[in-house]
């Protein structure tokens, strides 16, 4: 996992690269997202740098599983009620691992074919970010629907290309994000169910008992969490996510 390890800081630096000019070699190269730019300055490009190391994180979090992954996992614990627990500190880092796991392939490619050929001088900047951003491409292609991609497509005034590779990446990366939270509620939605199903029966219960000062939810909490214990549901999450990967 050394390679996965590393997947946030290679997809920083190749944006970086490909989004900052300067330097002695020539790696202004941009990516299609940023306008064109003649930077004279040191200072401006040393503020452009921090620009980008601020924005950088939204576009990593943002190119990868990260996005479905961290809300269906916030759902699970919305749907328990249990509020702050687990931490969000544990759900993202859970989230990152993920992330990481699934996003491996991914970076093993963007590691082999753009990375390390950088480092060791064999291709440009412009060159390490056309074979970054290719297997990146493909990663959101396959997860994203046409019907969100069209609507991005058509917003921007372009047209359809005859190959999907071709598209750029203001279209392609929120046409991705979207199709990501639209699983991601679908997933939520499913998780709720049994769930709700306990609420609506304790509550009944007690009504029928003639405890109306009670609240539900403090009866129904341990139900749904012996429930959840019970099932392996933590296993059930995680292995759902992972294959809905595949």
């Amino acid at each position: 996992m050394k390679t996965g390890a590393r997947v946030l800081l290679i997809l920083l630096l190749l944006i970086l690269l490909a989004g900052i000019p300067g330097g002695s070699r020539q790696v202004c190269a941009q990516p299609d997202f940023f306008p064109e730019l003649e930077l004279r300055s040191g200072y401006l490009q040393l503020a452009l740098l921090l620009a980008a190391l601020t924005f950088a994180p939204a576009f990593v979090v943002l190119m990868t599983s990260f996005t479905r992954i961290v809300v269906v996992l916030s759902f699970v614990r919305s749907s328990l009620a249990t509020q702050q627990i687990p931490p969000n500190q544990v759900i993202t880092g859970l989230a990152l691992f993920m992330t990481i796991f699934v996003m491996y392939p991914t970076m093993e490619v963007v590691n082999e074919q753009a990375l390390q050929p950088y480092l060791e001088g064999e291709i440009t900047g412009e060159e390490a970010w056309a074979e970054a951003k290719a297997p990146l491409s493909d990663f959101m292609l396959y997860q994203t629907r046409e019907k969100d991609l069209a609507l991005f497509i058509d917003l921007s005034g372009g047209e359809y290309p005859a190959e999907k590779a071709a598209l750029p990446l203001q279209v392609l990366v929120p046409a991705f994000v979207i199709s990501e939270l639209k699983t991601a509620f679908q997933m939520g939605f499913i998780l709720f169910i049994p769930f709700l199903i306990i609420d609506m029966v304790v509550a009944s219960t007690l009504m029928s008992m003639g405890m109306f000062m009670l609240p539900p939810v403090i009866v129904s909490l341990p139900f749904k969490i012996l429930l959840f214990v019970l099932v392996d549901g933590w296993h059930l999450v995680v292995k759902s996510l992972l294959e809905s990967y595949g």
